[in-house]
This record gives C-alpha cells, sequence and structure tokens, in this order.
C-alpha cells in the first residue's frame, strides 16, 4: 500500500464558506468511512479547539472524531491515545506553538504511531504549528523580515514525515521569506518551503517520488539553496547574509512540484472526449489560417478575425443530388 498523503497548511484555513481544504482532507480520508483523529496539543485551547474541528469534519461527512490530545511526554506514551491514532484514517494537527508539539510528541510511541499511520495510508494533516512539524527540520520561533539575517530565527527537529526540508507557515502574510532563507543559508541541504494562509501542499508518493500540489487561496514558496553561495558561516550576528543563486518557485494553486528532484512539473492537458478533440483541432486550424491571412493581407487581427467569424457562420449548402438511373437509388422496387 502506497504511503499516505500529507496535507501541509499555510494556517487560518476557510472553516466558513468552501472549505475546499478541510473538505479535501476529510475526502481523502475516507469521507462518510473517516476515521479522524485531531491533535490538539500545539494549542493552548486544547478543548475548545476540538470541538471545532469535531463539528467541521462531521459536518463535511466524517463518519467519526476523536480527540488525541497529550499534555506531557508521559501522556504520548499512553496506550489508549497511541491506539487512537492506529484506528484512523486521518490525523489532523492543529495551529498554536509547534516547539510545544515536538517537544510532548517527538521520539515517543505516539509519534511512532503517527509515522506509522502514514505508511498504511492514513492522511497526515497539520494547520499552522501542525505544518512546521511534518519536516525533518522545524522553525521553532523568530522574527519577519524580507531580509535574511543571522540568527534571525532557531530551528529544532521536526517529526520528519518529510525528509531533507524546513517547513514555514503563514509565510506571505507574516513576512517570513528572510528567516527561511537563512535557514537554508546555513543548511544547504534543505529545501525550504513556505505555505501561504488559507493554502495547502499536499504531498503525495508518486513512483517513489514527493511530488507536491497546491490547493488553495495562496501559494506556495520554494527556496532551493543546491547551488547557494553564503556568507552564513561567518556572517556577525543580526547581519545581512549572502544568499546568491537559490533558486525561487512560486506555486500558486494547480501548481505540481517533484520535491525529490527538486523540479516543477508542468501541467499536461489531457483531451478527454472525441467531440473535444475536434473542436481543438478546428481551434487550431482557425489559428494558423489567422497568422496566414495576417502575413499575406497585412490587414488587423480583429478584421480578420470579423471575417472568419462571418465565414464560420455560413450555412453548409448541400449539393444538388444528379438524377440516377439505378433503379434502387429512386425509390423503385427492388
Amino acid at each position: 500500500m502506497p504511503r499516505g498523503p500529507l496535507m501541509i497548511i499555510g494556517g487560518a484555513e476557510d472553516k466558513l464558506r468552501k472549505r475546499t481544504i478541510l473538505t479535501d482532507f476529510v475526502t481523502a480520508s475516507g469521507g462518510a468511512d473517516a476515521r479522524i483523529a485531531v491533535i490538539p496539543t500545539a494549542s493552548s485551547l486544547g478543548p475548545e479547539v476540538v470541538e471545532v474541528y469535531d463539528a467541521l469534519f462531521r459536518k463535511l461527512g466524517a463518519a467519526d472524531v476523536v480527540a488525541v490530545r497529550p499534555e506531557t511526554r508521559q501522556d504520548s506514551h499512553d496506550p489508549e491515545l497511541v491506539a487512537r491514532l492506529e484506528r484512523a484514517t486521518g490525523i489532523f494537527m492543529t495551529g498554536g506553538n509547534q516547539l510545544k508539539l515536538s517537544s510532548i510528541i517527538a521520539g515517543t510511541p505516539l509519534a511512532d504511531a503517527l509515522m506509522e499511520a502514514r505508511e498504511r495510508g492514513a492522511v497526515i494533516a497539520g494547520t499552522s504549528a501542525g505544518a512546521s512539524i511534518q519536516s525533518s527540520h522545524m522553525v521553532a520561533f523568530g522574527g519577519p523580515g524580507s531580509t535574511p539575517k543571522q540568527r534571525m530565527t532557531q530551528v529544532a527537529a521536526g517529526l520528519g514525515l518529510l525528509e531533507q526540508t524546513v517547513i514555514d507557515q503563514h509565510f506571505d502574510q507574516r513576512n517570513r521569506y528572510g528567516r527561511l532563507l537563512m535557514i537554508v543559508s546555513q543548511s544547504p541541504q534543505l529545501l525550504g518551503m513556505g505555505v501561504d494562509e488559507d493554502t495547502s501542499a499536499i504531498v503525495e508518493d508518486v513512483d517513489g517520488h514527493d511530488v507536491l500540489r497546491v490547493v488553495g487561496r495562496g501559494a506556495v514558496t520554494i527556496f532551493d539553496p543546491t547551488h547557494i553561495v553564503t556568507n552564513a558561516y561567518e556572517a556577525r550576528r543580526s547581519a545581512p547574509l549572502l544568499s546568491s543563486g537559490v533558486v525561487l518557485h512560486v506555486l500558486p494553486a494547480g501548481a505540481t512540484f517533484d520535491l525529490t528532484t527538486r523540479t516543477f512539473v508542468p501541467a499536461t492537458t489531457l483531451v478527454h472526449d472525441a467531440d473535444e478533440a475536434q473542436e481543438q483541432a478546428e481551434a487550431s486550424h482557425d489559428l494558423r489560417r489567422l497568422a496566414r491571412d495576417i502575413a499575406a493581407a497585412d490587414a488587423s487581427p480583429s478584421a480578420l478575425r470579423r471575417r472568419l467569424a462571418r465565414s464560420r457562420k455560413k450555412p453548409d449548402t448541400a449539393p444538388v443530388p444528379a438524377t440516377s438511373t439505378d433503379p434502387h437509388m429512386d425509390g423503385a422496387p427492388s
């Protein structure tokens, strides 16, 4: 069985209108058969945030929603909480303080159960803090700003659901470009991923590759420092960092990116039926004809478009059939 997808949500996902991201999560988790476990540990509003997501997921059709709320590392060894993750088809980690979340669950049986859930095909989703913790390296805390500066953020270990990556959230809304650039400048083996609010980076296993697809209202920003030139190893505290040669990818909804090869995946256009194929062929023919007419007549494109439209509106004139001497063609009995 292929590994389950990751849903890396940049925070502030829509809960009132279309709820696109949350709907996708419930659907991927099994729809009417979905058994969802909510981990609210990062939040200071534990019971309240569980109530919110419980109501949302049930409204979106989930069969069952349970809370898995460890408050200490000892709680993360509780067999009952571990069993709840083992039964889940979808696991959702809420926002809050990602350092609190990692301090309580990382390296415990609960974290092991979460990793195993993905291996058996369960969906692992997280918003805000729950997004950051999914990567191998995690932004613990830090300040905003567009310019990368020495020591502007701190890094801690994440759960490692997504290897060789560091994830930041609320990315554009809180101007977190600089701190993500700082991290990849200091650790150029990492791929930097910044996810905007109400946006999800869905990572799926496709033929052994981690392939990212973007859903939502914002964008996912990728920093690839493979060929970076930097002075991060010698810059003084708070000094701006040299970060040259970082490849930038800004991926809006619908875009696809191969995280394994670090390459953008162009969209492909599929023709699903013969009528659509015929329409595309006619459109292509019309465009070629229009280009030839412009070149030959030196006419304006608008005039030629009008001429083409008139010619396409003319009714077909059926040829008058010739008189046949064949008795079978003029209605004579055979």
